[in-house]
C-alpha cells in the first residue's frame, strides 16, 4: 500500500541505531518541515543536533530533500553540515535518486523521514525505498494544512497505522 510507512515513530530522536540495524537502513533522506523544526521555524527540536551527530558518527548518511525553496532549506543544511535538495516535489520520486546520489547510498539500505502521508510516505513507497513516518512538531494553521491533516488522519485509522513497536 502506497500510503502506508514502513516504520512509524513519534518523533525523529526516537530512530535508534537498533531500528536501523533491524531493517538494514544506513541512508536517511530528512525532511525539514515538521521533521527537524516546526513548519517554517527556525529553532531544530529538541535534541536533534545530537541526534544527528550520533549518527553521522556511526556511519549513517543523511541528506535533506524538502519540497521548500532553497531559501528555506540551505541554513539547515549549512547549520548541520549536511547535504540538501530544495523543491524535492515530492511526492513525486525524480529527486529521489538524485537525494541517494548525494550521499552514495542504495535504495535497499535508505529510508525517507518525514512527517507527512502524502508527501513523505508516499514519495518514498513510490521511489521503492522504506518510509519513517512521524507525528508532525506543531500542527500547521492554514486552512489547506488543515484539510490534508484531517485526510491524513483518516487514512492512518483506516489502515490501523500504529507507532511499530521497538524492542
Amino acid at each position: 500500500m502506497l500510503l502506508r510507512p514502513f516504520i512509524k515513530l513519534t518523533k525523529i530522536t526516537d530512530i535508534t541505531f537498533k531500528i536501523l540495524e533491524k531493517y538494514g537502513i544506513k541512508f536517511l533522506i530528512l525532511d525539514v518541515d515538521n521533521t527537524l523544526s516546526t513548519h517554517h521555524g527556525t529553532v531544530l527540536t529538541d535534541g536533534l543536533e545530537e541526534w544527528l551527530k550520533s549518527m553521522k558518527n556511526a556511519g549513517i548518511g543523511l541528506v535533506i530533500l524538502s519540497n521548500s525553496k532553497r531559501e528555506r532549506v540551505e541554513p539547515f543544511a549549512e547549520r548541520l553540515s549536511l547535504p540538501y535538495i530544495s523543491m524535492g516535489l515530492k511526492p513525486l520520486p525524480f529527486k529521489f535518486k538524485q537525494a541517494l546520489n548525494a550521499i552514495g547510498a542504495v535504495k535497499k539500505e535508505t529510508a525517507i523521514v518525514g512527517d507527512q502521508v502524502f508527501t513523505d510516505t508516499l514519495g518514498g513507497n513510490l521511489y521503492g525505498i522504506k518510509t519513517v513516518l512521524l507525528d508532525p512538531i506543531k500542527p500547521e494553521t492554514s486552512k489547506s494544512f488543515r484539510f490534508k491533516r484531517k485526510i491524513e488522519r483518516k487514512v492512518i485509522k483506516i489502515l490501523k497505522i500504529k507507532n511499530t513497536e521497538v524492542e
